[in-house]
């Protein structure tokens, strides 16, 4: 039988409960107005991932100047390039798709925290080995970064305009790479203490990003599997393996490109050209990303495939004026075949990503893009790493000759690739009464 007394804990318990969830409410209330708002987040987030490609780009210039210095051989440049791809591949391949079972904001956190502590390793290195070290911790940070940034990316963007967030997830990092090496280069030039200027700006570069992400909205919920998605694997979904494997001699194309640029160029003013300016090696390094996020953007709107066909062509013909500039001794003539090539890098692998990107559900979408940097960054970094030996071998000139002529060999197989699928697209939409 029930009393008063007996009552009166229920009624107390039934008021608590009622008092803790208008708490709770308010408190996720609170938390919602802490939040940015979508463009905000969605700017913020693209601005974030910038500042990761800037500080891809951002040691290239410096790397002369600490073999000047330290006078270390100079197939030990070529490893201080290619650690950062290898330690970036091993991570893509371990933690790609960690972000689909844990949310976008703690691995984007995490890896703006170990980008902020490759900085300061940066900053406060006495040696080579110290300079390898450090390349490793960005390589990891980038690593975990790189798929993630650009699924939130497309996330975040406005909904009538995903292609959006593809276009810049493909352009930022190329951007930013520019960016990087161009300020590194006029920090040579004409500041006192350049790496302090550069590290220390990066760093602080981070610190903003981790709060920025730390306020944007999560865009997927956490589900289970995310220890057993640290086992290393490649997986792609369904929907995109078709696209995914006629992508990958584009792949190969753009970022070997992107590789003779940003690791050799400044061997190569040093070498045939017997150059050791700060800002020109920074604007070799900074020209072709940087015409390719501005054809990236431009190129949006552009039919995609088409534009991976043209993109190619435009490869082609840019490494082989390089190499003619190389060969002859040519500066402008080096530089115009930046221009035209770094124009076939950025529309060429922005178009792909607006082809590949609606191919994979939310929760897949991190492992998609994990697996397209893995085969891009493989492209990026282990070439470099073999003309490192090369260089030692054969010389200077005739690893670069070859090296361009092998970034047309896979441009030629990506354009002849893709006006495949333009002709099967082109069939495929002809009404069934002309076939016959």
């Amino acid at each position: 039988m029930s009393t008063a007394g007996d009552a009166c804990p229920t009624v107390a318990t039934g008021g608590i409960a009622v008092v803790a969830r208008a708490q709770a409410r308010a408190r996720s209330g609170r938390l919602r107005s802490a939040r940015l708002r979508p463009v905000a987040a969605f700017t913020g987030t693209a601005l974030a991932f910038v500042a990761v490609a800037l500080a891809v780009g951002a040691p290239s210039p410096l790397f002369v100047l600490y073999q000047q210095e330290w006078g270390f051989p100079s197939w030990l440049l070529t490893v201080a390039f290619a650690i950062y791809a290898v330690t970036l591949l091993i991570t893509l391949l371990v933690a790609g798709s960690l972000s689909d079972h844990i949310g976008r904001r703690p691995v984007l956190i995490g890896a703006l925290a170990l980008q902020a502590a490759a900085m300061l390793m940066f900053l406060f290195s006495k040696d080579i080995g110290a300079i390898i070290a450090a390349r490793s911790v960005q390589g990891v940070a980038t690593g975990a970064a790189m798929s993630t940034f650009t699924a939130a990316l497309v996330e975040l963007a406005p909904e009538r305009q995903k292609k959006l967030g593809a276009t810049i997830g493909s352009t930022a990092p190329v951007g930013g790479i520019a960016l990087g090496a161009f300020f590194t280069g006029l920090a040579v030039q004409f500041a006192a203490q350049p790496t302090t200027l550069v590290f220390v700006t990066l760093a602080l570069l981070f610190v903003a990003g981790i709060v920025v992400v730390a306020a944007s909205p999560e865009t997927v919920s956490p589900r289970p599997g995310a220890l057993r998605s640290l086992t290393p694997r490649l997986f792609i979904p369904r929907a995109a393996r078709g696209e995914f494997v006629a992508a990958l001699p584009l792949f190969i194309a753009t970022w070997m490109l992107a590789g003779l640029f940003i690791g050799l160029s400044p061997s190569i003013l040093h070498g045939v050209f017997h150059l050791d300016s700060g800002l020109l090696n920074g604007a070799i390094v900074a020209v072709p990303p940087a015409v390719g996020a501005a054809a990236g953007l431009l190129l949006t709107r552009a039919p995609a495939r088409t534009t991976t066909v043209w993109s190619m062509a435009a490869v082609m013909v840019g490494v082989a004026i390089a190499a003619v500039g190389i060969a002859g001794g040519l500066l402008p003539v080096l530089f115009a075949g930046a221009v035209v090539a770094g124009a076939g890098f950025g529309g060429g692998f922005s178009a792909m990503l607006r082809i590949i990107a609606p191919l994979a559900p939310n929760d897949q979408r991190a492992e998609l893009f994990a697996g397209v940097f893995l085969v891009s960054y493989l492209a990026y970094g282990v070439p470099a790493l073999a003309a490192g030996e090369l260089i030692g071998t054969v010389g200077l000139l005739p690893t670069a000759l070859g090296y361009a002529a092998a970034i047309a060999a896979a441009a030629a197989v990506a354009m002849v690739v893709q006006i495949v699928r333009v002709a099967r697209s082109a069939r495929a939409m002809e009404p069934v009464t002309s076939r016959r």
